[in-house]
């Protein structure tokens, strides 16, 4: 066993690094840069049952802390995804987590049923984007509909099983302590934040206006983030996946601290694309530099 390795309710990886849906493609998009099987996993983009084209323009912006992206969640649908991506997957031993969204629960336990079928060992329900016009976050919000579609899933996916929340709620604790209930093996934490870009030019007296509005994600969520984690690690007994704003091996630390047991890198991955990789090793080099074991002595110091 490595010093890194962690368990998420079954889920066995070999460090706690992943990197997050919709960042880092499919499956080896970043083999320029590093070798992706090091991490300790890779979510896919999200994958719905037929192909989408995703939003026609402006769908990335980048913002003073950040960026507010609205790509619509183009993808080529699970079909094409098991034919063509899977394969390469498999083939270079890159350890991944399939991402899915749908617009309706039957659409997603369809998804479900598929990757049952297919033996994809893990999944992660996306129930909290909040850059298309139906599905995803419309279930992410309410913890009875919520609670309802995962234990829909639940019933016909035998795998490991996330649940990504929005922070676009009144209460993150509700919706955890829902799908905790439904049947979640983990909760990712946290999706976007709905945001707007909107600037202002001021051209011969008259004013031009570009408004571009989305998911807001990158480094100044990262409070709201942390916030959710050590709220959910108060209410839920399942492992948490800490997602927001990650660059560095503090960012990293600060999540363990509030609870997570494993994180996801985002949009630094954009600005850093070997950000994931490099994280790995220096967390390696945290634990036994401060004299821990092993990870999960760490997580437990840090949490007394």
């Amino acid at each position: 066993m490595g010093i890194l390795d962690v368990n998420l309710n079954g889920l066995k990886l070999k460090n706690p690094i992943m990197t997050a849906s919709g960042t880092y493609g499919y499956t080896d998009e970043y083999d320029d840069f590093i070798d992706v099987s090091q991490l300790g996993a890779i979510v896919t983009k999200a994958i719905s049952l037929n192909p989408r084209e995703g939003n026609e323009h402006n769908r990335i912006t980048e913002t003073k802390a950040g960026m507010i992206n609205s790509i619509g969640l183009e993808n080529v649908g699970i079909e094409k995804f098991l034919e063509t991506k899977s394969p390469v997957l498999k083939s270079k031993n890159i350890e991944y987590i399939m991402n899915i969204a749908g617009s309706s629960f039957d659409e997603y336990v369809r998804l479900a049923t598929i990757c049952q079928t297919n033996n994809i060992k893990a999944i992660e329900m996306n129930v909290s984007c909040p850059n298309v016009k139906s599905g995803c976050l419309e279930f992410g919000v309410d913890e009875n509909v919520l609670y309802d579609l995962v234990k829909s899933v639940r019933e016909v996916y035998k795998g490991f099983l996330a649940v990504k929340l929005t922070p676009n709620v009144t209460s993150i604790e509700k919706t955890g302590a829902a799908a905790e209930k439904a049947g979640a093996d983990a909760i990712s934490a946290i999706n976007t934040l709905k945001g707007t870009s909107l600037k202002v030019n001021c051209i011969n007296g008259k004013f031009v206006k570009t408004m571009v509005q989305g998911g807001y994600s990158g480094r100044g969520i990262k409070p709201v983030a942390v916030n959710a984690v050590l709220r959910l690690y108060n209410t839920v007994n399942i492992p948490i996946i800490g997602i927001g704003g990650i660059e560095d091996i503090d960012d990293v630390i600060e999540f363990f601290a509030a609870g997570a047991q494993a994180v996801q890198i985002g949009t630094a991955n954009f600005t850093y694309p070997d950000t994931a990789l490099k994280l790995v090793k220096e967390l390696e080099n945290y634990v036994v530099k401060n004299g821990f074991k092993d990870l999960d002595e760490m997580k437990k110091e840090l949490r007394r």
